[in-house]
């Protein structure tokens, strides 16, 4: 009928974000994890589904398919984020418990129920079904440490490929973008 129609398939890229770049597609005084990218996938309508603060690195997912991103950022969805940290000081002892009641942080921020497991290794991990600004880094303070690293290992059911070093990226595998799709897509 005259009209332009597009047989380009959508693209869902994992990316491991290192630290030092803001997940953004455009930024005018700092590099944005969209530099990383060859030429040929820096088109337009390419974007990071989700957010990583600039010093913190991990499982970043860059697609152009705006609905899934809503789908995986939408706060009623409850999308798990897993976080692993490296902290500078003592953990409250009952800081799992305030992480699993819900805390409300100094500025009275309210966080859902979350997950503080100890690694073995002075490690923590943190799983949230919410992305609040720095919220892992404030319920850390909230709960007696700093938080000294910070990497996102886990979206959902999809793990970061320990085989990307920062700043590498692949496409998802068909089973992966399956299980990041809403029940009803």
């Amino acid at each position: 009928d005259g009209e332009t129609v597009s047989g380009e398939r959508l693209v869902y890229l994992m990316l491991h974000k290192p630290a030092g770049l803001v997940s953004a597609t455009e930024d005018p005084r700092q590099p944005t994890v969209l530099e990383l990218l060859p030429q040929h996938l820096r088109r337009v309508g390419l974007f990071p589904a989700g957010r990583l603060d600039k010093d913190t690195e991990g499982l970043l997912l860059i697609t152009d398919d705006g609905a899934l991103s809503h789908a995986l950022m939408s706060p009623t969805r409850h999308v798990s984020k897993v976080y692993e940290a490296e902290i500078d000081g003592e953990l409250v002892p009952d800081a799992a418990e305030r992480f699993a009641s819900g805390l409300t942080l100094r500025d009275g921020t309210e966080c859902r129920p979350a997950t503080l497991e100890q690694l073995p290794d002075g490690r923590v991990r943190v799983t949230l079904h919410e992305g609040k600004y720095h919220q892992v880094k404030r319920m850390i303070a909230a709960c007696g440490a700093t938080v000294t690293y910070l990497k996102r290992v886990q979206l959902g059911n999809v793990r970061l490929d320990e085989r990307l070093a920062p700043g590498e990226f692949r496409e998802l595998a068909a089973e992966e973008l399956a299980s990041l799709r809403p029940p009803d897509a």
